[in-house]
């Protein structure tokens, strides 16, 4: 059976909202454990050009169910609103992405092939095909942001390993 549309993005989305979710409690738990604030970490960054870890969540929730919103729509373009500021908020974004992501039916998915969309960010407008935009630009900004928010942690300090990342695995079942 090929792979569909559907099976080569929402699982991972899934699954990888699930480890980012599970990376700010940990997060939460290194500030109370060790006394560092909230904000601090919220705001950290790689270096200083970088956005911040709540920046690098939020675009988690942006490129997973806002990318399928756009599809929808047939325009995508990214928020610019603020990121949240608490560990509280950046779950909420996460739950939000992960629900609406679990609800999506697979023949949606499916029938969103060949459908024409747009990439709209200011003056630039990159015209897309559906699963083209999906497996060529919001998933791997997906993917790019998760390791962001990943690696924004393990330069903070937190005692957190591969495993963190790729959070529960799609494993074979039964015999």
């Amino acid at each position: 059976m090929p792979l569909s549309l559907y099976d080569a993005i929402i699982p991972g989305n899934i699954q990888i909202i699930g480890s980012v979710s599970a990376l700010v409690d940990k997060a939460e738990a290194f500030c109370q454990e060790t006394g560092t604030s909230e904000e601090e970490i919220v705001q950290a960054r790689l270096i200083e050009d970088m956005l911040p870890f709540a920046y690098q969540v939020k675009s988690v929730g942006e490129h997973s169910i806002g990318a399928i919103e756009g599809v929808r729509a047939g325009l995508y373009s990214p928020s610019l609103a603020a990121p949240p500021e608490s560990f509280d908020a950046l779950r909420d974004v996460l739950n939000s992405a992960r629900e609406a992501i679990e609800a999506i039916d697979q023949s949606e998915v499916e029938g969103f092939i060949g459908q024409d969309m747009e990439f709209s960010f200011g003056d630039m407008k990159i015209p897309f095909t559906a699963e083209n935009f999906l497996l060529s630009f919001a998933q791997p900004n997906f993917y790019f942001h998760a390791t962001t928010a990943y690696d924004i942690l393990r330069a903070a300090g937190l005692a957190i390993g591969k495993g963190d990342f790729l959070g529960r695995l799609r494993m074979k079942t039964g015999g």
